[in-house]
Order: structure tokens, then C-alpha cells, then sequence
């Protein structure tokens, strides 16, 4: 019963990230249909992501007394209610409220359900993560022609009702497997917060990480129109297509980025990962005309999608099992509060004077200062959680 187990958690991951991606394709509808600004608006897609970085930590918690697999049946119920309020939404404050409620379901989901992957697969964390994240980026991908075909046929409101139905299936699939299971993976809670803590060295290398890398794919990816049309002179049209690429790169990217994770060493996979993430960035800000920007959108795409789930095989598969959940809550809680900040950081920067290719230059040459610390820690064996450094091995 692994496999179908499995399946439904792909499924309801794939409506997570459906719920928290479905908004910005409709900004202007909302804009028009609510009678607001754009700033009004602005909140609500603010919302979304705050939504899933709060609950995080608390979630945590939580899991020192609930097992994982009943807060997973909690986010499904809660995303299904939370999809069905915002399409319901008559005011702007119903829907902003929709929108962070939808947020919090993918938070509480995601600190839940991915450690309940690696423990389904332990031989094979990296792959199984790796299908995990394929399916929540498809959900990226289908999140912009799936508002777009309901927009001409019926209503924004038919992509949040659909959203809403698809839950409470995926949900009540997922609890009628459960209960034919014995002994599923995950029932057990996470015993010690405190002891998730005691890793902190551990979780703070995995944040120097993902939070500076994260931080600048956040500030480029919520401005990659902007930034086409205003320094390399795209159509409108032109720079949402590269927009479009830089998410589809990422769906091959999760799958084979985990199996590679699971057969390669792990951190220097991930330092070469990185590494690959930095140069695509100054290749990016250095070359001009249609098809080179496509090509390079593409790899900046595939390499920062690469880099989830090498991380997280290296976090789940280092991190005892009855601290696994809650110190993952607070890796990636913390992670995502200092992430968020890149798309401020980057419309700050750009309004006070300076040009984006400046700005996305001087963050990559932020982060080779992160690649070569990375890399010293781990030659000299001081790397926290690895066994296999050159140190370690002896070599």
C-alpha cells in the first residue's frame, strides 16, 4: 500500500501548490471584479505566501503530539474549505482571508507530508522527494492555463471550485488508504521538539542554503517580466512566455535532481548544484537577444529547481526520525521568512536607481561567497551532518 499511499500524497500536493499559485494569473480579473487597486490585490498574493511560512514552525510543534499522517488529513480538509470560501469570495477581504487560509493548508502540508515521503522510500529519500516536488511543480506550470481556460468559459471562480471538489477526494482517498494500512510510515509523532533544536547546526547550514538562494530566486522570478521588458526589451508576451520556461524547466529538474541525490554524493552534489544556480544568474544578466535569454531562462530554471530537493534528501536523510518532522518545521518556516524578502529587496533596490542586471549581478556574487564557504566547510570535514567529506572518508 506504499506506492498508493504515495500517489495520493503527489495528488495533494499537486492542489497545494495549485491553491497558492492559482492567484497571480488572476490579479488583474481581481483588480477588475472587486473594484481595487493594485495594491489591494498586492495583499492578497502577500498573503498566500505568508500563509504558508507561518504555520510552519507551530506545525512543528504539533507534531510532537499528532502524527503526520493526521495533519496531512487536516490540510486536505482545511484547502478544500479555504478553496470553496475564496470561491465564494464577494468582497475583497473574503478573498484576501481565502487566500491566506489557502496558504496555511500548503505550509502545514508541506512540513508534514515531506518528511512522510522520505520515510516511505528510506532507500530511495531523494528520488521519492524528487517525485514529490515534480508533481507540485506541474501545479505551477498548470496554474496559469487552467485560470486562463476558465476565464473563457466560465469564471475565476471555477478554478477555486474545481480546487476545492479535487480536495476532498484526494483527501478522502488518502484517509481510506491510511486506514487499510498497518503500521504506516509516519503515524508515530515526533517525540522532541527540543531535541529538533539540538540539531541546530544542521538546520542553520541547510538555511545559509536555501534562504540566500531562495531570497534571490524569489526577488527574480516575481520580477522576471519586469526585468526582460525593461533590460533586455521583450514584448510583454515574449517575457511571460521566458516566465513560463523558468517553471517548466523545473519540472524535470525535481525528478532527476533526487535520483542523482540518492546516487551521488550529497554535498558536493549540492555545492556543484549551486554553484551551476550562481553562474546561470551572471550568464543571465549578461546576455541579450531572444533565443540566448531562453536558453539561459531555462537553466536558471532547472538549477534552482535542482536545488530543493538535493537539499532536503541531505536534511531528511542526516536528521534522526523522531526529530525529523519538527526540525524540518523549522528549517524551512525560518527559510521562508528570510526568503520572502527577496522580491522587497529587489523592487527597493530597482526604485531607488539601480538597474536590475546590476542588482541580480551583485546577489549572485552574493551567493559565490555562500558556494565557496560551502565548500571549505565540507573539505575541511566541518561540514554538520555528513559523512562524506574527505575527511570523513579518509581521504
Amino acid at each position: 500500500m506504499t506506492r498508493p499511499l504515495f500517489g495520493t500524497l503527489c495528488g495533494l500536493v499537486f492542489l497545494v501548490n495549485l491553491g497558492r499559485t492559482a492567484f497571480a494569473p488572476l490579479v488583474e480579473t481581481f483588480q477588475a471584479q472587486f473594484g481595487v487597486g493594485p495594491a489591494a490585490v498586492g495583499i492578497v498574493t502577500t498573503l498566500v505566501w505568508t500563509g504558508t511560512a507561518l504555520p510552519r514552525i507551530p506545525v512543528g510543534y504539533l507534531l510532537t503530539r499528532v502524527s503526520r499522517h493526521r495533519i496531512v488529513l487536516a490540510t486536505g480538509v482545511l484547502l478544500a474549505a479555504a478553496a470553496a470560501f475564496t470561491a465564494s469570495a464577494t468582497s475583497i477581504l473574503m478573498l484576501q482571508i481565502g487566500a491566506f487560509a489557502i496558504g496555511v493548508a500548503s505550509g502545514a502540508y508541506f512540513v508534514a507530508a515531506v518528511p512522510l515521503v522520505g520515510e516511505l522510500y528510506p532507500d530511495a529519500v531523494g528520488r521519492s522527494i524528487g517525485i514529490h516536488g515534480t508533481a507540485s511543480q506541474l501545479a505551477a506550470v498548470a496554474a496559469a492555463p487552467m485560470a486562463v481556460y476558465f476565464l473563457a468559459t466560465a469564471s475565476w471562480r471555477g478554478t477555486f471550485w474545481v480546487l476545492a471538489v479535487a480536495a476532498v477526494v484526494s483527501t478522502g482517498l488518502f484517509y481510506a488508504i491510511v486506514r487499510r494500512m498497518d503500521g504506516t510510515p509516519g503515524t508515530g509523532a515526533d517525540r522532541d521538539f527540543a531535541g529538533a533544536l539540538r540539531h541546530w547546526r544542521l538546520i542553520l547550514t541547510g538555511m545559509f542554503v536555501i534562504a540566500t538562494a531562495g531570497f534571490v530566486w524569489q526577488g527574480l522570478f516575481n520580477f522576471y517580466v519586469s526585468y526582460l521588458v525593461t533590460a533586455k526589451a521583450f514584448s510583454q508576451n515574449a517575457a511571460s512566455t521566458m516566465l513560463t520556461v523558468v517553471f517548466a524547466a523545473g519540472v524535470p529538474a525535481f525528478w532527476l535532481s533526487g535520483t542523482l541525490a540518492d546516487r551521488l554524493p550529497r554535498i558536493p552534489y549540492l555545492i556543484c548544484v549551486l554553484a551551476a544556480y550562481v553562474a546561470s544568474l551572471f550568464a543571465l544578466t549578461a546576455v541579450q537577444g531572444f533565443v540566448p535569454v531562453l536558453v539561459v531562462t531555462a537553466v536558471v530554471g532547472y538549477t534552482v529547481h535542482s536545488l530543493f530537493p538535493a537539499l532536503d534528501a541531505w536534511l531528511l536523510g542526516t536528521l534522526p526520525e523522531d526529530v525529523r518532522g519538527s526540525a524540518y518545521a523549522v528549517f524551512s518556516g525560518a527559510s521562508l521568512l528570510l526568503e520572502a524578502n527577496g522580491s522587497g529587496a529587489v523592487g527597493f533596490l530597482t526604485e531607488a536607481g539601480y538597474g536590475f542586471d546590476t542588482v541580480f549581478r551583485t546577489f549572485a556574487g552574493c551567493l559565490v561567497v555562500v558556494v565557496v564557504s560551502l565548500t571549505v566547510l565540507y573539505l575541511t570535514g566541518r561540514l554538520p551532518g555528513t559523512g562524506d567529506s574527505p575527511r570523513a572518508n579518509g581521504t
